[in-house]
């Protein structure tokens, strides 16, 4: 028993034992582990510090990054937990420009040192700068690597095909943006490398230069796991995809964002070959034209849908009955025209899914559709349609919408408060450019608080800015313009709306003095066309564009200088009545864009601050009274237009326009003091649109290279927030839409001298061209007639002689013809342009005849059935039958030859004393006429000299 009790007890006490040794163990191996989770490999810190040493971290976002310390504890570093290797480096840059961060991204060079990473399966550089560097090759030879982002990093050059060598590869984003100052644009000639990462399930190669790489749909169609592809802004090339093979076996790629190419309509073809998966495809901004394919009916798992921004025309296809999965639906500015409640009725299977439905900006038309069964709709844009009738009240039951657009319809009828009803989560309500009329009470609380924008522009809500929309204190944006506001602004507004970022009340009745809104968070404020007064006052901080014209705003500027706005691009404050000189603060403005201070009454020189805005691309300070030289600004490379007619400048026309500004689109110096010539240097304007250097002193001859002006102007290419007045066809015009299709040049009112370089005939796509007012001499050529588009011509009050060339019969498109107060002489051309001028375009000429002038041309002949008086001789080569000339005109005047000669001739053969009598009589003329003629040779020279001086005086 004894035995046995000690058996039992040596039992327990093992057991106890083993169990002591078990936690242990545990404590040891949890001890060990721990240990390995906190320790990274010193060699693999050594290759981070070298990788570190080739970067700029003006942050010191590296801080962490000491070698006392574990690099698996530094900022971006992650390790495994078992090995103590480095597995990821996380160096993405997050920049908020609200937040006001004094961080920097990362710059400087990628070291090679990062080989020494073997088990690296992350690697995320995106958003830093690398100032144009190409992608390293080595980086293909981390053979580890999972994920590999470098998104908008600001690499440049090719894409090294080294990366098809990262067979693990399931990510891969190398996505760029446009940098158009710096031009770094990555680009991929070839994407066969893609095709050896066959283990890619998300790619995004967007912003890449893809116009070379024309086999990029067979070596997509190689990435059979792929799940997301991102294509967006590549250039890609317009292949027909639909004449290829089928491209995918597999049906895994769900989403598709082939938006900003140059694709046709082919596409639609490719996508159904792909996959029948698809849970979201866009497809915005390309070249797709004519109707909607039927090619989506058989993706029933299809969520979203974009194809915004083509040229599609007709309906929505009855294949989207099919559709019942679908969530998001945009087909904003297109071509489509359809009744829209047959188009709402073809989304019937998606009632119960539909959130997003956008046919905005396209022709759709008819009354209000049924969308009571779309419980779901959250966002509706219906905007710039054709819809018309009244808008139901049963709109107000849709209680998820959040989003409702019905602006630039014809909608009427009656607004009232049964149409918000319940509406509770609406944030965007506009409705503005319609023909509703507005019955809301004044103590009207609405069910729902806008938190994004409300806009009823152009409806009657004035005079005074209504109570319920006082309440909308969440509102960011608010546009009431054209909206019968009068009176004074209480101050209130500003302090209720002190989250506004866009405020637009322009086109009112406003008057009184601005508060200072240093404290707001504005980014845009339209406040032009009312009656506010004053100084301008301090804006926010978070400015970006103003617009103040067509006010009341004097005194000087110098207040305007105290607001501190980095992001502020658009300025105009144009049509006001601001005076004194223009501050030199325009330093502090370093994105300013638009600069428009026209129609003020400043003075003074312009500031040479104006020359270090590189951004700046519209320049008008037209209609001051500025003087001295015009400061240099060929440090603003990319101006399109620089306007500083009607003020006092003077100078020589500076030889750094041409030389640094060859982006000009507009060129106005008019009515100025400018002299001396016009520098050759103009003639690299060669993308010029609008050329006026009107009432000027200009002096010397034309360049004979002006034929480069506007050879290279683009008619595609559309100019948007470029305005300028023109003397067109006799009258000043605010050019602004149609301002690409213009070609103007005018040069009237100054003393130019010489002839018209032949070379100017070359500019055929000149519209409006005006040389009158100068001193220009010599002849026209033949080939003027080559500028067939022109529609105003002007070469009046010069000295141009010589025959109007009949090449003018073809300008068949001028409707404005002035040659008055020259030296043209000879017959008008005929051709029905030319003779449909009044008179007073010709007068002034002496030497001019023919229709219209009263003054006939000599040969003129009869007047024919027809009533056209025919020419009988054109430039000595043509001759003309005037029915005149006829064989019996011929031999009439035989035989008036053969009698008159006989009965003369005859009888002083016949009669001897007649004969006598006659050669005596002619020698004593000729005597006579001899005597006389001697007598009065000196007398005749001087006269007939001093009629040839009086002739060519007014020469």
């Amino acid at each position: 028993m004894f035995f046995s009790i000690m058996s039992g007890g040596s039992m327990h006490f093992g057991l106890v034992g083993l169990v002591c040794l078990a936690i242990a163990s545990a404590i040891c191996c949890s001890s060990v582990g721990s240990s390995n989770n906190i320790m990274c490999l010193e060699s693999e810190g050594h290759a981070l510090l070298q990788f570190k040493q080739g970067l700029v971290d003006k942050s010191n976002a590296l801080a962490s990054w000491e070698n006392k310390k574990d690099c698996c504890k530094w900022r971006g570093i992650a390790c495994n937990n078992q090995t103590g290797h480095v597995t990821s480096l996380d160096f993405s840059f997050s920049y908020d420009p609200y937040l006001n961060s004094t961080e920097v991204p990362l710059r400087g060079e990628i070291s090679p040192s990062l080989l020494e990473l073997r088990y690296l399966n992350y690697l995320d550089l995106s958003f830093n700068d690398f100032g144009g560097m190409i992608i390293p090759k080595f980086i293909g030879s981390l053979s580890q690597l999972k994920e590999l982002k470098l998104a908008q990093a600001n690499f440049s050059g090719p894409v090294p095909p080294q990366l098809g060598n990262l067979s693990n590869l399931h990510t891969l984003d190398l996505s760029n943006s446009y940098d158009l100052i710096r031009n770094y644009v990555l680009r991929s000639e070839n994407l066969e490398w893609l095709s050896h990462l066959s283990s890619l399930r998300y790619l995004n190669m967007s912003y890449l230069d893809l116009s070379e790489a024309v086999n990029w749909p067979q070596s997509l169609s190689k990435l059979t796991l792929l799940t997301e592809l991102q294509l967006s802004s590549c250039n890609l090339s317009d292949v027909n995809l639909r004449s290829l093979p089928f491209i995918n076996s597999s049906t895994s790629l769900q989403v598709l964002h082939l938006s900003g190419n140059f694709l046709n309509s082919s596409i639609f073809y490719w996508i159904a070959n792909v996959s029948s998966n698809f849970v979201h495809i866009d497809l915005s901004s390309n070249k797709l034209e004519g109707p909607i394919p039927d090619v989506f009916k058989s993706m029933l798992s299809l969520a979203s849908l974009d194809l915004s921004f083509n040229q599609l025309e007709g309906g929505i296809p009855k294949g989207f009955q099919n559709l019942c999965s679908l969530e998001s639906l945009t087909l904003y500015y297109n071509q489509l025209s359809e009744n829209i409640e047959d188009s709402v009725k073809t989304l019937s299977c998606a009632e119960n899914t539909l959130e997003t439905l956008d046919l905005g900006a396209n022709g759709f038309w008819g009354s209000w559709p049924d969308l009571k069964r779309f419980s779901k709709l959250r966002k509706l844009y219906l905007d710039s349609n054709q819809v018309n009738g009244s808008l139901p009240e049963s709109v107000g039951q849709l209680s998820s919408l959040e989003t409702l657009f019905l602006s630039r319809n014809s909608l009427s009828g009656v607004i009232t408060e049964a149409h918000f009803l319940n509406l509770s989560r609406l944030q965007s309500l506009a409705v503005s450019n319609n023909h509703f009329s507005i019955n809301l009470s004044s103590d009207w609380n609405p069910p729902f608080q806008l938190t994004d924008g409300l806009d009823m522009s152009s409806l009657k809500v004035g005079p005074a800015i209504p109570k319920w929309i006082l309440r909308q204190t969440n509102l960011t944006g608010l546009s009431l313009s054209n909206a019968g506001l009068s009176g004074s602004l209480p101050i209130k507004v500003w302090d209720l709306f002190s989250g506004l970022s866009y405020l637009d009340l322009s086109m009112n009745q406003i008057h009184g003095k601005l508060p200072n809104l240093s404290s707001t968070s504005l980014y845009f404020l339209n406040l032009s066309s009312n009656l506010l007064s004053g100084a301008l006052p301090s804006f926010s901080p978070m400015l970006s564009e103003l617009y103040l014209s067509n006010n009341m705003f004097s005194e000087p500027l110098s207040s305007f200088c105290a607001t501190q706005a980095p992001y502020l691009r658009y300025v105009d404050i144009s049509k006001n009545l601001l005076s004194g000189e223009l501050p030199n603060c325009w330093m502090q403005f370093q994105n300013l864009y638009l600069f428009n201070l026209g129609k003020n009454k400043l003075s003074g020189k312009i500031p040479s601050s104006l020359g270090n805005l590189q951004k700046i691309g519209i320049l008008r300070l037209h209609d001051n009274n500025f003087s001295g030289e015009l400061p240099s600004l060929e440090n603003c490379t990319g101006l399109l237009m620089v306007d500083i007619g009607n003020n006092n400048l003077s100078g020589k026309i500076p030889t750094w326009i041409g030389q640094s500004l060859t982006n000009l689109v507009i060129l106005r110096l008019r009515s100025n003091e400018f002299n001396g010539i016009i520098p050759f240097s103009l003639c690299n304007l060669a993308t010029i649109h609008v050329l006026d250097l009107s009432h000027n002193n200009i002096s010397g001859a034309l360049p004979h290279c002006f034929n480069n002006i506007t050879v290279l102007a683009d008619d595609v290419v559309q100019f948007y927030n470029l305005v300028v007045e023109l003397v067109w066809k006799g009258i000043e015009i605010e050019f602004t839409n149609n301002l690409w299709h213009l070609r103007s040049i005018d040069i009237s009112s100054n003393s130019l001298v010489g002839e018209i370089p032949e070379s100017i005939m070359s500019m055929q796509n000149l519209i409006s061209l005006n040389f009158s007012r100068n001193k220009f001499t010599g002849k026209l050529l033949e080939n003027f007639g080559n500028m067939k588009k022109l529609e105003s011509l002007d070469l009046s009050r010069n000295h141009i002689c010589g025959k109007i060339p009949t090449s003018f019969a073809s300008l068949n498109f001028l409707s404005v013809l002035d040659l008055s107060h020259n030296n043209f002489s000879g017959r008008i051309p005929l051709g029905t342009q030319l003779q449909g001028f009044n008179a007073s375009q010709y007068m002034g000429n002496l030497g001019l005849c023919g229709p219209p002038l009263t003054q006939s041309c000599l040969g003129d002949g009869t007047v024919q059935d027809d009533g056209i008086a025919r020419e009988t001789e054109i430039d000595n080569k043509e001759q003309v039958n005037d029915g005149l000339i006829s064989l019996g005109f011929f031999i009439s005047a035989v035989l008036g030859f053969v009698t008159g000669f006989w009965m003369v001739c005859g009888s002083l053969l016949l009669k001897t004393s007649w004969r006598y009598a006659y050669f005596r009589f002619l020698d004593n003329a000729k005597d006579w006429i001899y005597s006389k003629l001697l007598c009065t040779r000196q007398k005749c020279r001087g006269h007939f000299k001093d009629k040839w001086r009086f002739w060519h005086s007014g020469k």
